[in-house]
């Protein structure tokens, strides 16, 4: 890059010329803050800036919404800046980007270059190339081979149609080669993550493929540089041997010295430290200047720094951490920008370069999907999964732009050519996502490890058959369906406490043969997911591709695996770094996938925040006694809201996408003990739900610590003159609501006469299987589960306001209450009108807070909530096998 050098002598001349001071009156002087000034031109820079990025943004909003990553936003916008669209119009290029301002955008752009290539570099993990070295050779060089041929072989009547012959052939067929070879491995990884397929089979074989296909491109653009900058053949036979000394001293001696100075500062513990971060930048300066000064290009030496700084302890994350929001914000939008200034498609103007263009496209696709598929069959993969491979090593992006503007600046592209290879790797790239999700669907997709429906372990007992909870609900007692193998969802250290008690006490003691209490929980298993959110970052796409590393150190996972240890629990763990609108799919297909038979997942309600130690102050009222400027302002307890809306959409999808059954373990903040006596009351409306939470209940009663009272609430007597009157009855028969924030709560098919009946009769079955006189001929493992429970009728007009009285009676009585209830959201008549009178009771008005937890938990589960009745709350909703959209 010896423009950088240049660009920064020619800036200090040009300070150093100054001879007086301007103005300061600015604006008020009625100076135009945009014009052009050579004394002072960071206003022009300003104005720039912004434009760029708000242009970036724009796009990306749109582009997002069809999950096109984010490259093509950034060369897309800078293409519409260009000549080709914005740049049209007259006056806009003088004014906003006059040539003469154009040395420092320039000098900006370059030095974010050099930053970005380091990231890159410290992407790069060698680690990968070798677990799964044979895959990535064999697809990497496959991969490279053949498009370059191709390339090579397009170059000769390119060259001819449009390349001055003062150019030498021999560089152009080169730099065309390496453009045709090369694969954008920064936004292959942004694509895997969004696509969540970093864990899947082709995830694996692509990550790798990319590392080397990267490392080899990369070298194969310095030699190209080398030989087009050197004077003669032996020049650049020296510049090239000289470079490969150069990436042998840091590889070896200088990563060593850069390893022992992490350990030695403790930045491979606690983070980088400030001295560590001097040393790795000074490095990375020094190098740019070394490989520039030698005649490649100072982005080599940036990049290979970042191959050598260590990934011990996350070190590497850790220093994406702290550059990549600057250089992904301003720097590349700049560079972007500064390629769409030098793209002008209107000199395509005539047949013979859009056939051209069109033909470099489908030979640069074809050339690397061809390679890569027949590499990939040849090495046993399927034809589905072979051609996902061929298409995702098809993605360009950024590092084709960062080639062709090496091989503009080097005078070996003219702008006409330059603009066609600058839209083939806006098509390519572009392409790349859709052709993906139509070849390799989420359905279609494998995983190393995955427990498939047929090779699920089954407990020997019969109380462990997996079977559905309508089933269930017609079964002989002796095969009670408890369930065994869960899954839980870890996202946050808030959330720990209430997940560590519900698993507790879904796991009853067993007992030897000598009938003395034991730890052990034979057939019992756990699957733990830990959820991290996908940002736009680079270091959550470097966080998705060493999962498997992260799963050993993340603090979440290993305190739950702690406490799997100490329970004697069988815990497998598995980590996903999936978009924030992924995460409910995420639970849902981890479910399936590991065959769980119940998803359990934590949450804080908006209701519990500081109401631990006063239960009967209404928590609105609290927040209108805060201080108006803390509401104002995001700081007082208003501030929580967005937070809960968000964690309320997550658990709704999870409610609405999961096959599997759910519990919700609702913190209300004053936390019920799991190892001294505990009481649970469990009302039961009737319905999928609270037949479920009725099995559960008898399954945490197998637990001789745990005794439960089952009230049966049956509504009435009604007066008929209310009944009359609609606007004024308490009760409300309805049909299921979706919610809002664009989220569906689960939907179940529409009650109709005959699914009244079947639901009505599956609650007596089930009711009468536990309290009747069948229970006698139950399991000893289920009597002994019955004989702590108490079953009680209690039949009111207002049940809601009922329910809550009788919990508080229990909370005078039993030290800790445990309410396990079903969400209900599929009955056949909800409780609407009266909620609603609960919570102004309470001081809740309509909204707010109030809404958020009765369309998450329901409408009995928010009625205790917002009265504050329970310790804690364990909300239950049955599997959903068709799903009908109302």
């Amino acid at each position: 890059m010896p423009e950088l050098a240049d660009a920064t002598i020619h800036l200090f001349g040009r300070l150093a010329k100054r001879a007086e001071v301007q103005g300061q009156g600015g604006l008020l002087n009625g100076e135009d803050p945009t014009a052009y000034n050579t004394s002072d031109p960071l206003r022009i820079w300003i104005v720039q800036v912004g434009i760029i990025i708000m242009m970036t943004q724009l796009l990306s909003l749109g582009l997002r919404k069809i999950k096109q990553p984010r490259v093509i936003s950034e060369i897309l916008g800078g293409i519409l800046l260009g000549p080709t669209a914005f740049g049209r119009i007259p006056g806009f290029t003088n004014h906003i980007f006059p040539s003469a301002s154009i040395p420092y955008l320039t000098l900006v752009a370059n030095i974010g270059l050099c930053l970005f290539l380091f990231i890159i570099g410290l992407e790069i993990d060698a680690s990968i190339i070798r677990r799964n070295a044979r895959l990535s050779v064999v697809v990497s060089l496959a991969g490279i081979l053949l498009p370059f041929g191709i390339g090579a072989a397009i170059s000769k009547p390119l060259y001819e149609q449009f390349i001055d012959p003062s150019v030498h052939y021999p560089y152009f067929m080169l730099f065309v080669g390496v453009t045709y070879a090369i694969t954008a491995f920064p936004v292959l990884c942004r694509i895997l993550t969004e696509l969540q397929l970093l864990d899947t089979t082709v995830g694996l074989i692509v990550l790798s493929a990319g590392v080397a296909n990267d490392v080899i491109a990369w070298t194969l653009l310095a030699l190209s540089v080398s030989l087009v900058n050197a004077t003669s053949g032996l020049t650049a036979l020296w510049t090239f041997l000289v470079c490969v000394a150069y990436a042998l001293f840091l590889l070896f001696p200088v990563k060593r010295v850069m390893l022992w100075l992490a350990r030695k500062t403790g930045s491979t513990v606690n983070g980088p430290t400030m001295f560590y971060m001097t040393v790795v930048m000074i490095v990375v300066w020094a190098s740019s200047f070394f490989t520039d000064i030698v005649g490649v290009n100072a982005i080599f030496g940036a990049f290979l720094v970042g191959v050598i700084i260590p990934r011990e302890g996350g070190l590497a994350i850790a220093l994406t951490e702290k550059l990549e929001d600057m250089v992904a914000i301003i720097f590349l939008p700049l560079y972007f920008t500064l390629s769409g200034l030098k793209t002008d498609l209107g000199l395509l103007n005539d047949g013979p370069a859009w056939g051209f263009m069109f033909v470099l496209a489908t030979l640069d696709f074809t050339g690397k999907f061809t390679s890569c598929t027949l590499s990939s069959r040849y090495l046993g993969f399927s034809w589905r999964e072979s051609s996902t491979v061929g298409g995702l090593m098809s993605c360009k992006g950024l590092v084709e732009l960062i080639v062709l503007n090496v091989g503009l600046s080097a005078g070996i592209l003219n702008q006409r050519v330059f603009s066609m290879f600058v839209l083939d790797a806006l098509i390519l790239t572009f392409l790349t996502t859709p052709i993906v999700n139509l070849l390799y669907p989420p359905e279609r997709r494998t995983r190393p490890g995955d427990v498939r429906a047929t090779e699920t372990e089954t407990p020997p007992d019969a109380d462990a058959k997996v079977i559905d909870d309508d089933q269930a609900s017609l079964v002989t007692p002796n095969s009670h369906p408890f369930r065994r193998r869960f899954a839980i969802v870890l996202d946050t250290f808030d959330h720990m406490p209430g997940i560590m008690a519900l698993t507790r006490l879904a796991l009853p003691p067993a007992y030897d043969d000598s009938s003395v209490p034991s730890t052990r929980h034979p057939g019992y298993h756990i699957d733990a997911l830990r959820l991290i959110e996908l940002s736009q970052r680079t270091s959550a796409v470097m966080r998705s591709s060493v999962a498997d590393k992260l799963i050993s150190t993340d603090p979440l996972l290993s305190v739950f695996k702690m406490f799997g240890e100490e329970s004697d629990i069988p815990v497998s763990t598995s980590l996903a770094v999936v978009p924030y609108d992924e995460m409910a799919a995420s639970v849902a297909d981890h479910a399936r996938r590991k065959a769980s038979q119940l998803v359990l997942v934590p949450w804080l309600a908006p209701t519990s925040a500081g109401d631990a130690a006063d239960h009967d102050t209404p928590p609105a009222t609290k927040a209108e006694s805060s201080n108006p400027f803390e509401t104002l302002f995001g700081s007082g307890s208003n501030a929580s809201k967005s937070a809960a809306a968000l964690r309320s959409q997550f658990i709704r999808g999870v409610l609405s996408q999961s096959k599997t059954d759910v519990a919700i373990f609702v913190d209300t903040g004053d936390r019920a003990g799991t190892r001294g006596p505990q009481h649970i009351l469990c009302p039961f409306f009737g319905g999928p739900d609270d037949r479920l939470a009725l099995d559960f209940v008898v399954q945490l009663c197998a637990n001789p610590r745990i005794s439960a009272t089952i009230v049966k609430v049956t509504v009435g007597p009604v007066d008929l003159a209310e009944l009359q009157k609609p606007a004024e009855a308490v009760l409300d028969d309805g049909l299921p609501v979706t919610s809002i924030i664009g989220v569906q709560d689960s939907i179940y098919p529409q009650q109709n006469t005959e699914l009244r009946l079947q639901s009505d009769t599956a609650d007596n079955v089930v009711w009468a299987r536990y309290t009747g006189t069948e229970k006698s001929t139950a399991g000893t493992q289920l009597q002994a589960a019955l004989s702590r429970i108490t079953f009680e009728e209690l039949t009111t007009p207002v049940p809601l306001q009922a329910l809550i009285q009788r919990v508080h009676e229990f909370r005078e009585v039993h030290r800790r209450v445990l309410v396990v209830t079903g969400r209900s959201r599929q009955t056949t008549t909800r409780y609407t009108k009266e909620v609603k009178m609960v919570a102004e009771k309470y001081g809740y008005a309509s909204g707010g807070s109030f809404e958020l937890v009765r369309k998450t938990v329901g409408d009995v589960g928010c009625a205790l909530l917002v009265s504050g009745a329970p310790n804690a709350m364990v909300v239950m909703q049955a599997g959903v096998t068709s799903v009908t959209e109302v």
